[in-house]
């Protein structure tokens, strides 16, 4: 499974590619976990999507977006500061240049053809966020995720170091939380397929 960071796409293959990655998360976000998102045309969008984030893709060998993540620096606006700040200690974020936030992390967990699977693409976005992250020199990734999805990283070895008790929001019970970067939790996390063209650290492991 192939890993690939989209800022500006710069052609019609990573055009389609970010097109997929908005209609897979309208069908995790909005289909199946009843989140309250905005879909039109079959794609999910916020506001967050006009800041320049960059887009960390996996990509089954199929070819098909098998999971995606949105990656913005934590000094800018972003999610856990803009939209989920009762998440927060009342000290706030304390965000730093060496910080980063991660959203709308999802995978297709339909995911069972040939090309890979759920935990393969898991696994795959975790060390592909952890891979871009080291080589653009961010040391800390802050991220809102749900209670059960903090239990897969626990068991990963990837553990959420919470900032605050989580709450419930909408349908869900939500925390905020820090996760490290370095290249041992990369090393540890990635599949023996892995692949990507993000840095020098996959091709010299």
């Amino acid at each position: 499974m192939q890993v690939l960071a989209i800022s500006t796409p710069r052609n019609v293959y990573e055009t389609r590619l970010l097109h997929n990655h908005h209609q897979l998360r309208a069908r995790v976000f909005s289909e199946r976990l009843r989140w309250e998102v905005d879909v039109i045309n079959g794609q999910e969008s916020d506001a967050f999507d006009a800041l320049a984030p960059t887009y960390i893709l996996a990509i089954s060998n199929s070819g098909a977006v098998a999971g995606c993540a949105r990656l913005l620096p934590a000094l800018g606006p972003t999610m856990v500061t803009d939209i989920f700040p009762s998440l927060l200690p009342s000290e706030g974020l304390g965000a730093h240049h060496f910080m980063i936030e991660s959203s709308r992390f999802c995978v297709d967990t339909t995911l069972q053809e040939g090309g890979g699977s759920v935990h393969q693409a898991t696994l795959t976005m975790f060390a592909g966020i952890i891979e871009w992250c080291m080589t653009n020199g961010y040391r800390e990734i802050v991220t809102v995720t749900d209670l059960r999805f903090e239990r897969i990283l626990a068991r990963v070895g990837w553990p959420l170091r919470r900032l605050a008790e989580p709450k419930k929001i909408g349908v869900t019970t939500a925390v905020a939380g820090i996760l490290p970067v370095n290249a041992d939790t990369f090393l540890r996390l990635r599949p023996s397929d892995y692949r990507s063209e993000l840095s020098s650290v996959s091709k010299a492991a």
